[in-house]
């Protein structure tokens, strides 16, 4: 049984924290320290805002550092001028520098998605996010060290 969260429910990183609302697409699977990030629909400047500011309360009340799962492939457009990626970019690489390692999987299929997450790797490059970018779950899961099925689990 996966010991996870599922919006609109709340999760805990470590009971001595207090409780975190998840974003919408978001799933957080406890037993793997790891974070699935599956929007639908058209990634905006919004659910951009959204995520990161999840990220950021999380990442500092997690008493262990969590790995990240983004799967773009049930996207129906991307709204994202390139600026505004390489901003984020930036801002996630001088805010997450404290922090230990971490990996982020990107599992993407289309040139667009394939284009945003190249920036924010190059711009996270020698920081501890660890930014990969996947075409298939297999490889991703392999990455992470997660099950196939791990990355299946809807939000």
């Amino acid at each position: 049984m996966l010991d996870c969260a599922l919006f609109p429910m709340q999760f805990q990183l470590d009971p001595a924290m207090k409780k975190i609302k998840l974003p919408r697409y978001v799933l957080f699977h406890h037993d793997l320290q790891l974070m699935v990030f599956r929007p639908r629909g058209t990634l905006s400047e919004k659910v951009i805002e959204d995520i990161v500011a999840f990220l950021d309360q999380a990442e500092d009340q997690a008493h262990k550092p969590f790995n990240r799962f983004s799967d773009l492939t049930q996207l129906d457009a991307i709204e994202l001028e390139f600026e505004y990626v390489c901003r984020v970019a930036l801002y996630r690489r001088m805010q997450y520098m404290k922090y230990p390692q971490v990996k982020s999987a990107f599992y993407a299929t289309t040139a667009k998605a394939a284009e945003i997450i190249t920036a924010h790797g190059v711009i996270t490059e020698g920081s501890p996010l660890q930014v990969a970018i996947f075409k298939d779950l297999s490889s991703a899961a392999t990455w992470l060290n997660v099950s196939v099925e791990d990355l299946r689990i809807s939000t």
